[in-house]
């Protein structure tokens, strides 16, 4: 196995870790309270946008790994 193509999995598998937990602050900085009939909704958007950050260093990440997994193939 080429060292390459272990690094791309290795990178692989910390985008899955690193896009789970920018999914969870996202949905945990999102709260929607249903009372009397009114739906109070508050987030926290710094919390937000360290979501969308941790998810978009996921995406490079898993991008990064799977060029170098196909990258050592040829």
């Amino acid at each position: 196995m080429n060292v390459s193509k272990v690094i791309g999995i290795i990178l692989i598998v910390i985008s899955l870790g690193v896009g789970y937990i920018g999914v969870n602050k996202v949905a945990d900085s999102t709260k929607a309270v249903k009372f009397l009939g009114i739906e109070i909704d508050a987030s926290n958007e710094s919390g937000q946008m360290q979501g969308f950050i941790y998810l978009g260093a996921a995406i490079l990440l898993f991008a990064g790994g799977l060029y170098a997994a196909r990258k050592s193939g040829n």
